[in-house]
């Protein structure tokens, strides 16, 4: 039985200790170009208890609010995405519409969901924790993906992020700087992707609302709240970004999906 924030001290202060948490995950997410909603899906339903599959677009709803703070942080360092932004929305933006049909028609339970966020988490995490970004050398080019392949990749990772509910950015971003691209390029890139295709997200998932019995809608106050706390974190994450190493970003939060992976793993299994 999960004991929930607004059962111990009232509904009002869901909202506060979901902007706090928010802020906070962002600040620490946003310089590797990563929105946070990775680690806040696994907040909501163990701490917050957003329903599920509510609990998916809710998350995308916090991409929506949260995401534009460090957009607009990276714009003023002259920082944009140019044509890699594009070509991560060409291929995440029909990969998420996707996604949102397979949670609500296929995924509606939380058991076979648990399942899922395992096993998305557990594989990401490790790669992030172990894994070193490719030195800053003349060479990098040589490892960078064709587009048509970028595409391709951009539409899984859509497909799974309307799932999951994190826009995908959380599992590009990191293949993109292990595959030789700069944190400084990938993350504006990545974060305008999740921005995109957050809100196809939402809107999917309003429609299919309409059209479907039990929780499928976004917890609007929430998913608000959420939103609002990282939208000031991810500001803060932006410009913290060049101050940061990336080795120290990208084990923290593997280290945090690898826990959070196996914790929903043995909720599924058990």
């Amino acid at each position: 039985m999960i004991i929930t924030v607004g059962a111990v001290l009232g509904a009002g202060w869901t909202e506060l200790v979901a902007l706090a948490a928010a802020f906070a995950v962002s600040a620490v997410s946003a310089p590797g170009g990563v929105s946070g909603a990775v680690l806040l899906l696994p907040f909501q339903v163990s701490v917050l208890g957003t329903p599920s599959p509510a609990v998916t677009p809710t998350n995308l709803l916090y991409n929506v609010v949260a995401t534009p703070g460090a957009l607009y942080r990276y714009w003023r360092q002259g920082q944009t995405g140019g044509s890699l932004a594009a070509v991560l929305i060409a291929g995440t933006l029909p990969g998420v519409v996707a996604g949102s049909f397979i949670r609500v028609k296929l995924l509606p339970g939380p058991r076979l969901f648990d399942l899922v966020v395992g096993a998305v988490l557990l594989p990401l995490g490790c790669w992030l924790a172990l894994t070193r970004p490719r030195p800053e050398s003349g060479d990098r080019g040589s490892f960078h993906l064709p587009w048509p392949v970028l595409v391709a990749l951009a539409m899984a990772v859509g497909c799974v992020g309307g799932i999951y509910g994190i826009g995908g950015g959380s599992i590009i971003a990191p293949v993109l700087i292990s595959a030789g691209r700069p944190a400084a390029d990938v993350a504006p890139a990545a974060l305008a992707s999740t921005l995109v295709t957050s809100v196809a997200g939402v809107v999917t998932f309003t429609i299919l609302a309409a059209q479907t019995r039990g929780s499928v809608a976004p917890s609007w106050p929430t998913g608000i709240a959420l939103g609002v706390g990282g939208l000031l974190g991810s500001n803060v994450g932006a410009r913290l970004q060049s101050r940061l190493p990336e080795q120290l970003i990208r084990r923290l939060l593997g280290v945090l999906e690898v826990a959070i992976g196996i914790r929903f793993l043995l909720a599924g299994l058990l």
